[in-house]
Order: structure tokens, then C-alpha cells, then sequence
């Protein structure tokens, strides 16, 4: 019961296509296209990171005054 031939990866892409049907098959390659260039852009900016990380830091003493807010509302404490 070796590898399987062409013959069966052929009719097992003929089942796929009748069972999801042609069009959601489009749907789920352009995403997953979609997907993969997001993901090469955010490699590209990955890599351009230390150049930002190089700034100055602020000349009050190198500490950054921020708000912090709260997200979670008082209903999600109980």
C-alpha cells in the first residue's frame, strides 16, 4: 500500500471541489494569498524596527510621562 499516484490525488481534488464547491475554493486561496503578503510586509517592517528604536530619549531624565487607562469595565471584576 505505498505512496499514492497521481490518479488518487486527482480524485481526491475532484472530491473537494464538488464538496466545497469552486468558488468558496477561490475564496479560501485569496485569502490565504492575502495572508501570506500581510505577513511578508510585517517581516519588512519587522526588520526596519531598530532603525525607530534608535531615538533620543526625552531630556526630562529618560522616563516618558503616559496615561494609563483602565480597558476592563467594572462588570468584568465581579
Amino acid at each position: 500500500m505505498g505512496s499514492l499516484s497521481i490518479w488518487h490525488w486527482l480524485i481526491v481534488l475532484l472530491i473537494v471541489a464538488l464538496v466545497f464547491g469552486t468558488k468558496k475554493l477561490r475564496n479560501i486561496g485569496s485569502d490565504l494569498g492575502g495572508a501570506v503578503k500581510g505577513f511578508k510586509e510585517g517581516m519588512r517592517e519587522g526588520e526596519e524596527a531598530p532603525d525607530a528604536a534608535k531615538r533620543e530619549l526625552p531630556k526630562n531624565g529618560g522616563t516618558v510621562d503616559v496615561d494609563a487607562k483602565d480597558k476592563t469595565s467594572s462588570n468584568d471584576l465581579r
